[in-house]
């Protein structure tokens, strides 16, 4: 029921917002770059919403770990909405999409078996691939942002956040959510990917997921821009293709091969772990111990 209400939240604000002549406050850019990515949720996020719940109430673990990699891409995106501009018509229903989406993350976590989908997964040469581009994703954004916050303290000039035309509080925003949430949640997810913990393949999807709809927003964003006539814009960025192909090449290499798990491939792997003793319970090493410290309420 979530789902669906984030999906008709998003849909309306969508629609709004491309619709309706100034309804975003604040900076030209600022407004563009939003109608972008009002385009990209209608023409894709609302509908792979609207398939991964149907697919999530038959069962399928695949289908969850999808609505849960687009609840994320949502709070993601629309923390723009409500902390990158100012007051507007919409921001009791910008709101309301980034407090469902949130709890549609978290609730749907919980429901999600790791261990069924991460014991159905491709090979572990292909899954230790797909943790190095993590990896290398995480210390090429976390090193660019390091670097350009320290060059900010020392010469208070606000840094180029990308080929976008933005606001210094865009910039400023950016920069906070992807090093508090991005870096840390690509590095955990490498790490664990590498270990072949559950939590590792979760965190990947996560990360990957909302990853490639991050970029195919900021491409839409740029000629949009540009459409708009925001002084400065440019239509392309020569290094897009590269960051892009880097998130097709770890998604790949991390579904293929995989199979689908269900809820009774769930209910399988719990009852495999209540009845197998200390060691299936705990899990020594392999996705099942990444799953059994989920179950019990413990980081990994």
């Amino acid at each position: 029921m979530l789902a669906w209400s984030l999906a008709v939240l998003v849909l309306v604000a969508s629609l709004m917002g491309v619709l309706v002549d100034g309804v975003y406050a604040g900076a030209e850019s600022t407004s563009a770059m939003l109608r972008a990515y009002d385009l990209v949720s209608l023409a894709l996020v609302v509908p792979a919403l609207a398939l991964a719940t149907v697919g999530a109430r038959r069962g399928s673990m695949r289908s969850r770990l999808n609505v849960a990699g687009l609840a994320a891409y949502v709070v993601y995106t629309y923390a723009y909405y409500l902390f990158g501009t100012g007051f507007n018509d919409l921001f009791l229903l910008h709101t309301a999409v980034f407090g469902a989406a949130f709890w549609l993350l978290v609730l749907t976590l919980t429901g999600v078996d790791g261990a069924a989908l991460a014991g159905r997964s491709g090979s572990q040469k292909h899954r230790r691939a797909a943790a190095a581009i993590l990896a290398l994703l995480a210390a090429a954004l976390g090193g660019m942002w390091v670097y350009w916050a320290v060059d900010n303290a020392v010469t208070n000039v606000v840094p180029v956040g990308s080929q976008l035309v933005e606001t210094g509080l865009v910039v400023h925003l950016g920069m906070a959510l992807d090093l508090a949430l991005l870096v840390p949640l690509y590095a955990a997810a490498a790490v664990l990917l590498w270990r072949r913990l559950a939590w590792g393949y979760i965190l990947a999807c996560l990360a990957l997921l909302p990853g490639i709809l991050h970029q195919v927003s900021y491409l839409v964003a740029m000629p949009i821009q540009v459409a708009e006539d925001v002084p400065g814009a440019v239509g392309t960025d020569g290094a897009e293709p590269i960051i892009v192909l880097l998130y097709l090449a770890a998604t790949a290499l991390l579904l293929g091969g995989t199979r689908d798990a269900t809820v009774e491939d769930e209910k399988r792997t719990r009852l495999a772990g209540e009845t197998s003793g200390p060691r299936g319970a705990s899990g020594a090493s392999g996705a099942s111990g990444g799953a059994g410290w989920w179950r019990r309420g413990r980081r990994p």
